[in-house]
């Protein structure tokens, strides 16, 4: 029910989205997608769901489970395919979790799969303050190196450390463990970032392939914010707010709304094909018998 409730929410906003601009013109754009460019999205958020996986796979062995990397990579690529395919867009992280409870219990599981996630929220919204301080910042005198600067004093910095200060000790030496510790900090921020570099680098090459070009600034402003509207549970996988938020916001940088409309439902059929590549990953498992839901050589926190 809730499914159902999601997807006609979805159909109705993007319908309304679609209606609002020129269905006839998208429709024509989508169509005219030069199919290299959208292949090359799809391979870009292939390549950021294995990103993904890797650093789960690191979040977890910081935490105290050792994950193989064939199994976390097809466990994360099906996550993926049934975060994008079923309602709330987290029962494929639920079903996750529940594969991997058989290696120190519910709570390692729960923990390595909320603090990934959480990697990827934290390393997006700072992309979106990024974005708003680089390109409007400029606009009030202030260069973009002094934005930048200014962002990471005021806007980064303090708030972060009040945000931390007010955390749990629990939920502070988890965190601590999985993301600051000596052995790991470096390649969790070497990960986020080229799992986010993916992301929007995706939506790039997708807005591409419909015939939108955006300047980096431009980008990295309404980019990060668009993917922002996604994380808001009200319909399928994001499908109609991100669209939405496209047609409001790409204007402001000189794109048409339906174009943009247009490059949002190309980059939504891009995610929609790198998570239909769940299929390879899991053809390597089954062929090689690492099929069991306990992981491996893995040993309990």
């Amino acid at each position: 029910m809730k499914w159902a409730l999601r997807a006609l929410a979805s159909a109705l906003v993007l319908g309304a989205v679609i209606w609002l601009v020129d269905p006839r013109a998208i429709g024509a754009q989508l169509l005219r997608a030069d199919l290299r460019w959208m292949a090359l999205a799809v391979g870009l958020l292939a390549l950021q769901i294995v990103l993904s996986a890797l650093r789960w796979k690191l979040t977890a062995g910081a935490l105290g489970a050792r994950l193989p990397t064939l199994w976390a990579v097809s466990e994360y690529h099906l996550a993926v395919l049934g975060n994008t395919l079923l309602p709330g867009g987290v029962l494929g992280d639920l079903g996750r979790v529940a594969r991997m409870r058989g290696v120190g219990g519910w709570r390692l599981a729960i923990e390595s799969v909320v603090v990934e996630r959480m990697a990827g929220q934290v390393a997006l919204a700072l992309a979106v303050l990024l974005g708003l301080a680089w390109w409007f910042l400029p606009q009030l005198g202030i260069p973009g190196t002094l934005a930048v600067t200014l962002l990471a004093a005021l806007g980064v910095v303090g708030p972060a450390w009040t945000l931390w200060a007010l955390l749990p000790g629990s939920v502070r030496r988890t965190l601590a463990a999985a993301w600051f510790a000596r052995a790991v900090w470096r390649q969790q921020v070497v990960l986020s970032l080229a799992v986010l570099a993916c992301n929007l680098g995706g939506f790039w090459v997708a807005a591409a392939a419909t015939g939108v070009e955006l300047g980096a600034s431009a980008a990295l402003f309404v980019i990060p914010l668009t993917l922002l509207a996604m994380l808001l549970p009200v319909t399928v996988n994001g499908w109609g707010l991100r669209e939405a938020a496209a047609m409001v916001l790409w204007p402001v940088v000189g794109v048409d709304g339906g174009d943009a409309v247009a490059a949002s439902i190309g980059f939504g059929l891009a995610a929609l094909g790198a998570a239909g590549l769940a299929i390879l990953p899991w053809a390597l498992r089954l062929r090689s018998g690492a099929v069991n839901e306990v992981v491996p050589g893995s040993e309990p926190r």
